[in-house]
């Protein structure tokens, strides 16, 4: 069984930064590890993503170059923590974001919310004008 938990998220003024973060415990198997949001009335979205080995790296058109994911490997078969810096953030990326671990085989796959087998509790931000 996997544990996620997430935290670093609360209220910050547009054009601020926050960094999250996403404490992985259990049989995480060397899988990928990703962010995804959620907004109010909204569908969930992949935000980025990341491989066991950092050599892959997704993120969504609307967080490129603002968001960087990163991952400190305490164990790769039993722990990670996996980061999520944002910067100059947008009221539009106000929402609950979640952490996620899941096995990926393609790059058309990594955004589909259904491919990920594990979930967090999410941890909220609010970005305000």
């Amino acid at each position: 069984q996997v544990f996620l938990a997430e935290s670093g998220g609360g209220s910050v003024q547009a054009g601020g930064s926050l960094r999250l973060s996403c404490r992985a415990s259990g049989r995480i198997n060397a899988r990928m590890m990703a962010w995804f949001r959620q907004a109010s009335g909204k569908a969930r979205e992949a935000v980025a993503a990341i491989s066991p080995s950092g050599r892959t790296i997704y993120y969504a058109d609307s967080v490129k170059g603002r968001f960087t994911i990163s991952q400190d490997h305490v164990n790769a078969e039993t722990g990670n923590t996996v980061y999520l810096q944002m910067s100059d953030l947008k009221t539009e990326d106000s929402a609950m974001y979640y952490c996620a671990n899941g096995y990926i085989r393609l790059d058309s796959e990594w955004d589909s919310s259904e491919n990920w087998d594990d979930w967090g509790q999410g941890t909220r931000v609010t970005v305000s004008s």
